[in-house]
């Protein structure tokens, strides 16, 4: 059977190099946090984004309004995929959404089980999503030796994912609600949805400052104000005409988003909640029933819950396997779907707030954990993710540009 050639588009490219050298960056920026955290200067580096501005310290603005266009640009991201990406073919779409269901519970249902009627029962979402600039940065570096496929699949799954940590962000995660605050953050996102489907307004300047005031709105409500990036990502007129349609004003901001996300707004998040403190009670923090069910959960609860929910449903006929695709190269991508970092650091900061032991072993785990996963899944594809036989070729066009 002849092999269907993919070949990449110019904006999926452009998504990809982004990510992956902002998982360099991650890195870097990771260890240079740990070092000064663990140094003489720690104490002052963790009281700098302790100090407050406006309001809120330094973290909070990082974590509450930075953020928020993060989530912002993940949206248009998700808005793409639907519209014109993998997710806008329903059986191209089911593969990595029934993967990203099982990436997603089992790993929960593996906290929950440690840490059932517990304080700590609360971490529940900590291992439920993949950082897609570390999983795709792996990816970079294996090069040809994997099917340009499975990069796709990767991303569908992480996006999906990011999705179902969004919806357990707004669900679970909620402080004290305030229906008054809520309701108005819901009449901006109408108010911008009518001036997208009835107006036609395809500026973006009213889209931004609705945005703006919609995080507002909802910082004060009570639900967690990144939340409001989502939603004004799909507010914004999208053109489905062609990817790669430089008129459309979603993927206009999607496009100017990439680089000051990966380049400032990640990085600074990594300075900001990876001063983690090593201290003689690591080891014991590390083994604690929080910490074991954030290990278990990327280590073993992603791999495996992706690989056998997507085993069952192609079996059961819902969906099939890419051709230059094998249960490998799924294996592979579940390993590096065990990175968590950015959404699962996120998540414990929600999930522990104010709970600083807790979150300084939460955050140790997730490292550890996130850096056993990228490995495990390196070398796993490294050593058997060669693309199919007979379609050696393919790789070749991984990077070739077309219009979609």
């Amino acid at each position: 059977m002849s092999i269907v050639k993919r070949k990449l588009s110019r904006t999926f490219k452009n998504f990809f190099d982004s990510e992956k050298s902002s998982g360099i960056l991650l890195i870097l920026c990771t260890v240079i946090s740990l070092v000064i955290t663990n140094s003489f200067f720690g104490g002052s580096y963790l009281n700098f984004w302790h100090s407050y501005v406006g309001g809120l310290s330094l973290e909070h603005w990082v974590n509450d309004a930075l953020m928020a266009v993060f989530f912002l640009l993940i949206g248009l991201e998700l808005e793409r995929e639907l519209y014109v990406g993998e997710l806008s073919d329903f059986r191209n779409a089911l593969l990595p959404i029934v993967a990203a269901i099982g990436g997603i519970c089992l790993p929960a249902l593996i906290h929950l089980l440690l840490n059932y009627g517990t304080p700590a029962q609360a971490g529940i979402g900590i291992p439920m999503a993949t950082d897609i600039a570390f999983a795709l940065g792996v990816l970079a570096l294996l090069g040809r030796r994997v099917p340009a496929s499975l990069k796709v699949f990767l991303t569908a799954l992480a996006v999906m994912d990011d999705l179902g940590a969004i919806i357990v962000i707004a669900l679970f995660y909620t402080t004290k609600l305030s229906l008054l605050y809520l309701a108005g953050a819901l009449i901006i996102f109408a108010l911008l949805v009518a001036l997208n489907r009835f107006f036609r307004v395809m500026s973006l300047i009213p889209y931004l400052l609705g945005g703006v005031l919609m995080w507002f709105l909802m910082l004060k409500s009570g639900v967690h104000a990144t939340i409001a990036g989502v939603l004004l990502a799909f507010a914004i007129p999208f053109s489905s005409r062609k990817e790669d349609d430089e008129e459309s004003p979603s993927h206009r901001l999607e496009h100017f988003l990439h680089k000051p996300v990966a380049f400032f707004i990640l990085p600074l998040f990594a300075l900001a909640n990876t001063g983690i403190t090593i201290g003689g009670d690591a080891l014991q923090g590390l083994t604690s029933h929080n910490s074991l069910g954030i290990i278990a959960g990327l280590l073993f609860g992603k791999p495996i819950g992706i690989t056998l929910l997507s085993l069952i449903a192609v079996y059961a006929g819902l969906c099939r396997l890419p051709l230059d695709l094998n249960w490998k190269h799924i294996c592979g991508a579940g390993l590096l779907g065990g990175i968590g970092f950015t959404m699962s650091i996120f998540i414990t900061n929600l999930a522990f707030a104010g709970e600083a032991p807790v979150i300084n072993s939460s955050k140790m785990a997730i490292l550890l954990a996130s850096l056993a996963a990228g490995t495990a899944g390196f070398l796993w594809l490294k050593f058997l993710g060669q693309p199919v036989r007979g379609d050696e070729d393919m790789d070749a066009m991984d990077f070739e540009t077309t219009e979609a």
